[in-house]
């Protein structure tokens, strides 16, 4: 098949292949292994995130005696096939993958052959072998593709899957029920080829798709060839007997009413969530979900839970199906948490007995029992997880399931994976040995931090050190191309998954409840609000007009209560406790000359942060402030004419402004935003979650700045 054609034939599925690039890896099997992983991994509708692995045998020289052997080289444990590299991959002899078998000992032996593939490696920087690492060994093919598309899960988890593959396939594609992947998994589709010679792939049952070629294109070409089968006879069965899940039930809000609902159900839900460990959420009003759940046959799918493996380990077995009407109202949050407390309880009870159902002696400990993804009927779905990135990958998860579902009602009866043996999955002592492995949390992980003046210096470097620190970051600033700049630049150093930006004037109400509406609908709610916007205006008493007095009042002080008073709603309906830091100014404490309508909004400032710490204490909501002092590199308080003032009413030039601030310091240290940042940092790290009320001066130590 040429270019041309494969690029008009594929309807389903999306033809990648560039023959230009190909071309210049066609002396490197292993690059071209790495080439065709990364298309697949393109195509959410092949595979989902870090799901499926692919594979290539390859003649290498043996590092001990000079001969050719052959080595496999595929996929390791973890990583995504989208983004995989050589360092992902693992490599294996393949002979000695086969000698294992004179030490199989059976089922109930599994795990104990993971250890031995360790023995097997050829390639001592490979990526750990995963579980998966027999299905392609005994294969006996050079090139190899496990995915797991929505369309052939949707035959794999149908009541009579098996008939439709032989009778779509023509008997082309294998079946082989449902097991656990592992060691006899492997030796089972090492029988399925066997027993059926000139097959093309493999079915497995309630799981995915096994594919393969003599060469990297043919393994690609089947693979989107056999996918795209699959896709276009289910196309072809939708709503040809009954309506897409049994036909509508209820009607979705409009788009905008169903946003607004979410974003003022997000925190409550991550309130209740969070009972145990502390969540980041997630929404979607995704036009599958819902298909899915507006529909009669909602209450007859959901509870049967996901078939495939990948599916259920990121969402639990079954989501949460809210018994609460599109237009039910939502205002009061403490009426609303009453009404869901019980529905909450009930999942968790559900949870815990399918626990104690199926546990084994040697079993870990029972896990969060929290929902992980939750259907809201007419609105949308929410998830959560430990950070957004797994939030996310939940919620696409999900959708994949419901696309099985939907598939697997059009053409059959969809089965969900029978309940021990998603135990068996969920709780496979191999994942919990790789979930001890996982890296330390940091220490703003599972936090939520708004930062006002987020594109300028100091607001910044706050924002990048609290997501350096493990936080997500919503940036705010009324400098619209500033803030879309600083978005830029986060999406590049930290990922998709940290930063969210608005724009927001904060003497504006409206603009700072989209701002935290923003915030909701992100990451599910705030536990850090750092009141960072600010100006200044230095003139003496006569020169200060009023409308500079009201500017500096309006932003620095209202803007200050606006904003606290916005996060504070947000905090008390997750019930979660939080911090508010706000960055004042020596200027509070220091009576300096040309000064008195700056001076006085930042005293007012440091003033309502006492106050507020006074009255939010009973909600753990800890108020503290962070006094800087001349931070003049990268600062945006510095223009419009700022650094003239002060140079003229200490008798200096501008240049001489830096060595002047640092020299009438103690320590005669120019202060950096960075410095800023830290001491925000130290109030929200968590070594200081029992102070509140407190002020903490970045300014090289001024004197007459002196806390007393």
């Amino acid at each position: 098949m040429d270019n041309a054609t494969a690029t008009t034939t594929f309807k389903y599925v999306s033809y990648l292949w560039d023959e230009q690039v190909a071309n210049s890896l066609k002396d490197d099997e292993v690059a071209l292994l790495i080439y065709r992983s990364n298309l697949l991994g393109a195509d959410l509708r092949l595979t989902n995130y870090a799901g499926g692995n692919t594979s290539c045998k390859v003649d290498m020289p043996d590092p001990l005696t000079g001969q050719d052997v052959e080595v496999m080289w595929v996929k390791g444990s973890g990583g995504d096939l989208g983004t995989l590299k050589k360092s992902g991959l693992a490599a294996l002899y393949v002979d000695k993958l086969h000698s294992l078998k004179n030490r199989y000992r059976g089922l109930a032996y599994e795990d104990e052959m993971v250890a031995l593939f360790n023995h097997c490696i050829y390639d001592l920087d490979s990526k750990a072998p995963s579980i998966d690492t027999p299905l392609h060994a005994f294969l006996p093919f050079k090139h190899i593709d496990h995915l797991h598309p929505d369309a052939i899960i949707a035959i794999a988890a149908a009541k009579n899957g098996e008939q439709i593959t032989r009778e779509l396939f023509g008997g082309k594609v294998a079946w082989v029920p449902w097991q656990r992947p592992g060691f006899d998994l492997g030796l089972q589709m090492e029988k399925a080829v066997q027993d059926n010679p000139g097959i093309t792939g493999i079915i497995l049952g309630s799981h995915g798709l096994f594919t393969w070629g003599d060469t990297a294109y043919e393994s690609y070409i089947n693979t989107l060839e056999t996918i795209e089968k699959a896709s276009e006879y289910l196309q072809k069965n939708y709503g040809k007997t009954r309506a897409v899940f049994g036909g509508a039930r209820i009607q979705s809000l409009p788009a905008a009413e169903r946003l607004a609902k979410a974003s003022e159900m997000i925190p409550v839900l991550r309130g209740l969530c969070s009972s145990q460990n502390r969540m980041i959420g997630h929404f979607t009003d995704d036009e599958r979900v819902l298909e899915y759940s507006n529909s009669n046959d909602l209450a007859k799918l959901a509870p049967l839970g996901t078939s495939c493996p990948d599916h259920f380990l990121r969402t639990k077995i079954r989501p949460l199906v809210l018994d609460l009407t599109p237009e039910a109202d939502i205002s009061d949050a403490e009426n609303l948490k009453k009404q869901l407390s019980d529905q909450f309880e009930a999942y968790r009870a559900d949870y815990t007995g399918y626990y104690e159902r199926s546990k084994h002696p040697n079993s870990p400990a029972v896990r969060d029992a929290n929902p992980v993804i939750i259907i809201y009927p007419g609105v949308g779905m929410f998830s959560f997880a430990k950070d957004k990135q797994t939030a996310r990958v939940a919620s696409e998860f999900y959708i994949n399931a419901i696309n099985v579902m939907r598939g697997a009602e059009a053409i059959s009866e969809y089965q969900g994976l029978p309940e021990q043996e998603a135990f068996d999955i969920e709780y496979w002592l191999l994942e919990e040995a790789k979930l001890q492995r996982m890296p330390k949390e940091k220490p703003l992980s599972r936090k939520i931090a708004l930062i006002t003046g987020g594109s300028g210096g100091i607001g910044k470097a706050i924002a990048d050190k609290l997501a350096q620190e493990g936080a997500c970051v919503v940036m705010v600033d009324m400098r619209e191309n500033d803030i879309q700049e600083a978005q830029t630049e986060f999406n590049k150093k930290f990922g998709r998954d940290t930063a969210a930006t608005a724009v927001v004037d904060v003497t504006s109400s409206q603009a700072i409840a989209n701002a935290f509406k923003t915030a909701n609908l992100a990451f599910g709610g705030v536990d850090i609000v750092v009141n960072c916007a600010g100006l200044s205006i230095s003139k003496p008493m006569m020169d200060t007009t009023e409308a500079d007095y009201d500017i500096l009042q309006d932003v620095l002080v209202k803007g200050q209560f606006l904003v606290s008073q916005q996060g504070v709603k947000i905090m008390r309906k997750q019930q979660l406790g939080g911090d508010i830091v706000n960055i004042v100014s020596k200027n509070a404490l220091v009576s300096g000359p040309n000064n008195i309508a700056y001076g006085t909004a930042k005293a007012a400032q440091l003033h309502m942060s006492r106050l507020m710490a006074a009255e939010l204490g009973p909600d753990k909501i800890r108020v503290n402030v962070v006094n800087p002092d001349a931070v003049i590199r990268g600062s945006k308080i510095w223009e419009s004419g700022w650094a003239e003032g002060r140079a003229k009413a200490y008798g200096i030039s501008v240049a001489e402004l830096p060595a002047y601030y640092a020299k009438r310091t103690v320590l005669n240290e120019e202060l950096l935003a960075e410095d800023m940042a830290n001491a925000v940092f130290l109030y929200v790290g968590g070594l200081l979650n029992k102070s509140t009320g407190n002020v903490i001066n970045v300014d090289g130590g001024v004197p007459a700045a002196f806390v007393r």
